[in-house]
């Protein structure tokens, strides 16, 4: 493959998808700039693969080699930790919105937002990754089930446990200090 022909076949195939990778790897990494390094690798990665052959579904392609870039990056950064959870089957490995109208109105959006960005980071990662592909990325069950290599009930189980978390810890009244 000369090199004219492989940068145009990854400018489309992995380029269109690069917002959605960032996402996903934003939300297992928990930050831009780490998030910005696994996506990277994960380009290198596509790159390379693209000499294999054509890819069937591009942005399910490049999501499973962005969600192993960051196992591997988290592997090598991070401080392994040890999750209790009651599924026997887990492993640890700004929302957008219109502007407010209100200066009253934008104080409460914020909040709302960095409330549910605190939900989300204290999902058990297998959780985390399955709703962020299901409800940010648009992935259907059944990519999902792929990507993860997890059959197609483990997936929906999860999404169930992890929205069913969502509401639980959004539910809780915050505790506002008074000043």
């Amino acid at each position: 493959m000369t090199g004219t022909t492989a940068e145009r076949l990854f400018a489309e195939t992995v380029m269109p998808h690069l917002d959605d990778a960032l996402t996903l790897a934003r939300w297992l990494t928990g930050n831009a700039t780490d998030a910005q390094d696994v996506v990277q690798e994960a380009c290198l990665r596509a790159f390379k693969a693209l000499e294999r052959g054509a890819v069937e579904n591009p942005r399910a392609w490049l999501l499973a080699i962005t969600r192993n870039a960051a196992f591997t990056w988290l592997a090598r950064n991070r401080p392994k930790s040890l999750v209790l959870t009651a599924d026997p089957d887990m492993e640890e490995t700004t929302f957008a919105g219109e502007r407010p109208e209100t200066p009253e109105e934008a104080v409460i959006a914020a909040t709302d937002v960095h409330r549910m960005e605190e939900a989300m980071a204290a999902l058990p990662q297998a959780y985390r990754e399955t709703i962020v592909m299901r409800e940010i990325n648009g992935l259907a069950y059944r990519d999902i089930a792929e990507l993860t290599g997890v059959p197609i009930g483990t997936v929906m189980s999860r999404l169930a446990r992890a929205r069913n978390l969502l509401i639980a810890a959004l539910a809780e009244p915050r505790l506002e200090s008074k000043s």
